[in-house]
């Protein structure tokens, strides 16, 4: 499951240092907007300690942990819905992700220019959120604009969206509200999807703080305004420092534990900005173990049993028969299948099975 999430911020205000942190690709970082013009993709590994540990039970060949893909999208000033700046490249990258990290600057720096010249995260993200939205408008007004015979028609499907169109722009985008904020049903949603909304996709908030304050991020002015303003939204926040994952960047495991732990820091902000996305995505890993190798793979919250197969391979889903299922933790204090097995802890589940978070699978299959 190749999962995208794209990182937006106004320009200077640590997007791509954060990025280049993250990802170690390299994007160009400096001091001027617009120095990223092409999206930059940066593909992580998901940290997942239960890995590790069945690593060290199994000893496999080779343990393959699932990946997250980071898009680095170029910085936006007011009117790109209109194609000031880079807007148009924006727009259409950002169209392309599941979800949006938006970086906000959270800390003073005389040497780092701020392109409103004053640093106020809710004014920064107030101009992306309005540029969203504007967008979205003139979007959803192309597509009513396309229905108007059929609306003349009186045709019953045509008037089902028209009357869709007309409330998000009426009850949401029109009052500087993103289309997320609204609820809709089913069969809304069926609709919905093909609109491809900008504000409709979901999204974390980055407080990007200095390296002095990153460990009371929390007693920061500006971060307790970004959390204010998510909340409304029902965003998440996620205070980092930007300056310190690039130091952390620079390390290996060990060396990036031990500094974490000098820090006084329990994970680091990628850490922190992937449990957040996919919490945020209603994502879970399962597990698979045995010789060859240790792997993790990501399904969507609610998958059954053999569509969690078809993420390995279609044939393992059109061809299921059962799962064989030991949770994580029953696996490690057992201390290995054959002693789970003895102990009752594995058990056989069907096609109706919901597959949970931590759940070790070997699927069986005929084709």
């Amino acid at each position: 499951m190749a999962l995208k999430c794209g990182i937006v911020g106004l320009p200077n205000v640590g997007k791509s240092t954060l990025f280049n942190a993250i990802t170690q690709a390299g994007a160009e970082s400096a001091n001027y907007p617009f120095c990223t013009i092409d999206p930059n993709v940066g593909i992580v590994n998901v940290p997942d300690q239960r890995l590790e540990k069945l690593t060290e039970i199994i000893k496999p060949k080779k343990t393959i942990f699932t990946t997250f893909e980071f898009v680095d999208i170029a910085g936006l000033v007011a009117g790109a819905s209109r194609g000031e700046g880079l807007g148009n490249k924006f727009l259409a990258h950002i169209r392309e992700v599941d979800a949006i990290a938006h970086v906000v600057r959270c800390f003073e720096d005389d040497d780092i220019t701020h392109v409103s010249g004053k640093v106020d995260p809710i004014s920064d993200i107030e101009v992306i959120n309005l540029e969203l939205i504007l967008a979205d408008m003139e979007v959803l007004e192309g597509r009513k604009a396309r229905l108007k015979n059929k609306l003349k028609a009186s045709d019953k499907e045509a008037l089902f969206e028209g009357n869709l169109i007309d409330r998000i722009i009426n009850d949401a985008l029109g009052e500087g509200k993103a289309a997320s904020t609204l609820s809709f049903n089913e069969p809304e949603m069926s609709i919905i999807k093909h609109f491809n909304l900008l504000s409709m996709k979901p999204v974390i908030y980055v407080a990007n703080v200095s390296e002095d304050e990153i460990l009371e991020a929390d007693s920061n002015p500006m971060v307790q305004q970004v959390k204010e303003y998510a909340q409304k939204e029902g965003a998440g926040v996620i205070p980092v420092s930007a300056k310190i994952e690039a130091e952390i960047a620079e390390l290996s495991l060990e060396e990036k534990k031990e500094f974490l732990q000098e820090l006084g820091l329990e994970s680091s902000g990628l850490d922190l900005l992937i449990n957040a996305a996919y919490t945020l995505l209603g994502l879970e890993t399962y597990l698979t173990a045995g010789e060859q190798e240790v792997r993790a793979w990501t399904v969507r919250r609610g998958t059954k049993a053999p569509q969690a197969a078809g993420v390995i391979h279609s044939d393992f889903e059109r061809g299921f028969i059962r799962a064989e299922i030991v949770s994580y933790d029953e696996l490690i204090s057992a201390g290995s299948f054959a002693k789970a097995r003895e102990l009752g802890k594995m058990r056989l589940e069907g096609k109706e099975y919901v597959v949970k978070d931590g759940d070790v699978i070997h699927f069986r299959f005929n084709v």
